[in-house]
């Protein structure tokens, strides 16, 4: 995810994610050392729950999802993807 307060957190090596609502932190962690060859200290999970929205006289919800904050151990590489953003 790519937001403002995202992006704060990457100078502590805090990245965050949309995962499948599925995901556990054990799984989020391997995925996130396999895509990205690092070490993952710790993994925090977020349910984000629908919101009420409206477009005109149209009246509806936002999906639901996940959000996985994943942090890196100190001696560990940056993710590359996000180095170039900031």
């Amino acid at each position: 995810m790519i937001t403002e307060a995202s992006m704060a957190g990457i100078e502590a090596k805090r990245y965050v994610f949309e995962v499948a609502k599925s995901a556990t932190k054990p799984e989020i962690a391997a995925a996130v050392t396999e895509l990205f060859k690092v070490s993952v200290a710790d993994v925090n999970t977020i349910n984000m729950k629908k919101k009420p929205k409206r477009l005109g006289v149209h009246a509806g919800y936002t999906g639901e999802w996940k959000k996985a904050i994943v942090t890196l151990k100190p001696d560990s590489k940056t993710i590359e993807f996000f180095d170039g953003m900031n």
